[in-house]
């Protein structure tokens, strides 16, 4: 038997369900707890299992968490976020969002899907390989980044602090229903001020409205989305998207008669590769008349499919008797910048629905994260060896 089937094989079962639900129950939304409590327990989870977890500061009482087998070059990073969304109006859940019900084969709970079943699933394989490998040739590294789902502060950090120096590769194991998603949109957060001059409402010429000027430059943004679609649409991301997300004008509480000083419109472009960043900003720019600010920027990126990454993913799911489908993400992960910034070939690939993260009644299927878990101590043995 190969070795990479001895570390599917080595997998615990119930060890990675019952990791699963016990992060489930510590609330990690930000603004909110944090992830600190989830830090708190995988660190004392992995001493306790023989390795040697350290923190990675990234803001106060956010820290990054990383663990170790084996050392030097060439090696596998696994990764995941240990923070979620904030559950919202907590009487419509069926079940408490913290709770970690089991029922019927499914995890229910806030992050359950997105990702803390994958992040059981990535502790599992390390453990396995650890199990049947002792300490590898090549280094696997275990990154539980906090900040996914906001600014992406954790995997910034991460990198920029060369930790992910002398690495070959990540697998990110986002809810994708174990696709291998080589390829993940561009993400753009602009925000543009359109400037007026207040007056009363009852004399609009003695002022300067800044709302029509806006509402102009929002019907036009459709006409400009459909030139980008027409230019730009890639098979496993589909199409560009040019979405105004917010729309706010006014002179003060209350002060329904009185022209605003300015309107603020916020966009959320979403973009495909071969989409030139600056070039986009540029044409939005022209299109408003007014000065863009660039809240965030997120490349497009994608993984080449001869990469030994990819071929060990599909090694892995042939071995294990699992489908090999390809798959695109269609917004930014941590994987984003482990990509763009640290240049590493990236597998987008985890247990869990795709339309469930965020949702109220969350739930992901523990077969599923213990069968995710097989598979990534498969891939990590192939690729490492």
């Amino acid at each position: 038997m190969s070795r990479a089937l001895l570390a599917a094989e080595a997998v615990e079962a119930k060890e990675v369900m019952a990791l699963a639900q016990a992060l489930v129950r510590i609330p990690s939304h930000y603004p909110g707890p944090g992830e600190e409590g989830v830090v708190a327990f995988l660190e004392e989870y992995l001493r306790a299992r023989g390795l040697a977890p350290f923190r990675q500061g990234v803001a106060p009482g956010r820290p990054n968490l990383v663990a170790d087998l084996g050392e030097g070059k060439g090696g596998l990073i696994l990764e995941g976020h240990t923070d979620v969304v904030t559950p919202g109006e907590e009487a419509l859940w069926t079940h408490p969002p913290y709770a970690g019900v089991v029922e019927g084969g499914r995890l229910y709970g806030r992050g359950a899907c997105d990702m803390k079943g994958g992040l059981a699933a990535l502790v599992g394989a390390l453990l396995a390989v650890k199990r049947v490998l002792g300490k590898p040739r090549r280094p696997l590294r275990l990154a539980a980044l906090v900040d996914e789902e906001g600014m992406m502060q954790g995997v910034k950090t991460f990198v920029q602090g060369g930790l992910a120096r002398g690495f070959r590769g990540a697998v990110v194991a986002e809810p994708e229903e174990m696709e291998a998603c080589l390829w993940q949109k561009g993400a753009l957060r602009l925000r543009l001020r359109f400037p007026g001059r207040m007056a009363h409402g009852a004399m609009p010429y003695a002022g300067d409205n800044p709302i029509p000027k806006a509402a102009r430059f929002l019907v036009g943004l459709a006409e400009q989305e459909g030139r980008w679609q027409e230019a730009f649409s890639h098979p496993y991301l589909g199409l560009p998207y040019l979405t105004p997300t917010r729309f706010l004008a006014s002179a003060g509480e209350g002060q329904l008669n009185v022209i605003p000083p300015w309107a603020e419109v916020a966009l959320d472009v979403r973009t495909v590769p071969g989409m030139d960043h600056d070039h986009l900003v540029a044409e939005v720019r022209r299109l408003a008349g007014v000065e863009v600010e660039v809240l965030e920027d997120r490349p497009p990126v994608e993984t080449p499919r001869e990469d030994p990454l990819v071929q060990a993913a599909e090694e892995a799911l042939q071995l294990l008797g699992l489908p090999f489908r390809l798959g695109g993400v269609p917004g930014a992960t941590d994987g984003t910048f482990l990509r763009a910034w640290a240049g590493l070939p990236v597998v987008v690939m985890g247990p869990g629905k795709k339309t469930l993260p965020h949702q109220t009644d969350e739930w992901v299927d523990l077969e599923e994260v213990v069968q995710a878990a097989r598979v990534y101590a498969a891939l990590a043995v192939l690729f490492l060896e």
